[in-house]
């Protein structure tokens, strides 16, 4: 059976080479005579796994070596509660609700401590990322444990082109969609987290990039942290407190030297650049189809659009489907069309796609203007 265009929010498309990769590794790896899904994460075998995925990893993003690199479970959602319970010294932090999962994000944080929203673009239903001036002061006031972003809002297709100066307080930074589509200044984070499942990997494992001296002290609310969720024991044990998603991780690794072999992240995100402009090129020409982020916050990862209607939109969801389209529904709260273009969504998926809205337009007799 042919493959789809497969434009999921995550899970997501996977390089079809890592796939192979991992289905020759299921019933023998490297020759151990077991499946990579079988040996102990005790093993010299798996200890090079995880230990080569961190150093691929840290060569791609030129991690420096005062930065820890833990790979955990409980998705990205978890660490809403364990980055307060880790950071929140003071008991004082900020956030800027771009988005559904920031706004999650700081929900979470005031279970444990005083989470300030320091800016939202709600009102207009997370259309854009709302202006920094204030949060930038706020955070060179200095009394914050740390300001908190979502980078790129999957929903909602959103992303900050620019990150906030916070002066001398930890920018905390949720990147899950868009970790590894093009380079990140490290040095600009005191933590940054993802889920795997959208450019580095299958669901189930999440990076966590942690600057040493946050966590050296302990967890913040060590009264009521969990084990698991102290990031300080994490980086002492290796990411190996308990059994860790030990085939997750392997893949994981292996998108990592995907990405290193394709040339790289500032390769990746020109790749990524053309693909959105492709779409978004296709958007702005069309009589039917109209963006629903703003212009000048729009994704480089989820490009969110719709039609005249709900009925319209359901309507080329079929036609897509029918040409081998998948994955471009818009999630729940928003409603519409979405196309996700991570890394592994090639340029003839969304040029299949861009072809496919302009022959669903013809076909309902819109002018293009």
């Amino acid at each position: 059976m042919a493959r789809v265009h497969n434009f999921s929010a995550g899970p997501a498309a996977l390089p079809r080479c890592v796939l192979r990769e991992a289905q020759d590794a299921l019933l023998d790896y490297a020759g151990t005579g077991m499946s990579v899904l079988e040996m102990s994460h005790r093993s010299e075998a798996y200890r090079a796994i995880i230990e080569d995925a961190e150093a691929t990893l840290r060569r791609l993003l030129d991690i420096p070596s005062s930065y820890r690199v833990l790979f955990l479970q409980g998705g990205a959602t978890l660490q809403f509660s364990g980055i307060p319970l880790n950071l929140m010294r003071r008991g004082r932090a900020g956030y800027v609700v771009s988005g559904n999962f920031a706004r999650l994000a700081w929900q979470e944080a005031r279970r444990y401590g005083n989470a300030e929203v320091l800016a939202s673009s709600e009102a207009t239903g997370f259309d854009r990322i709302p202006g920094l001036d204030a949060v930038e002061r706020r955070a060179a006031a200095g009394d914050l444990d740390y300001l908190y972003i979502c980078q790129n809002n999957t929903i909602f297709g959103t992303q900050f082109r620019t990150l906030p100066d916070c002066a001398d307080t930890p920018l905390v930074a949720d990147v899950s969609s868009c970790f590894l589509s093009g380079p990140l200044d490290i040095e600009r984070y005191g933590l940054l987290f993802a889920g795997a499942q959208k450019n580095a990997g299958p669901a189930g494992v999440t990076v966590v990039i942690v600057r040493e001296d946050l966590i050296a002290d302990g967890p913040a609310r060590a009264d009521i942290c969990p084990t698991y969720l102290d990031m300080r024991v994490q980086a002492e044990k290796g990411s190996m407190y308990n059994t860790p998603n030990t085939f997750g991780i392997y893949l994981c690794g292996k998108v990592f030297r995907w990405i290193e072999q394709t040339d790289g992240l500032i390769a990746m995100a020109q790749r990524n650049r053309a693909k959105a402009d492709l779409l978004y090129r296709t958007i702005d020409e069309s009589g039917l189809f109209q963006g629903t982020a703003d212009v000048e916050s729009r994704s480089l990862c989820n490009v969110t659009f719709r039609t005249c209607d709900a009925e319209t939109d359901e309507a080329f969801v079929s036609h897509a489907r029918e040409r081998g389209i998948e994955g471009i529904k818009g999630h729940r709260m928003a409603g519409g069309l979405r196309a996700s273009i991570y890394n592994a969504v090639s340029m003839d998926s969304v040029s299949a796609l861009a072809a496919c809205m302009r022959e669903f337009e013809l076909s309902r007799g819109a002018r293009s203007m």
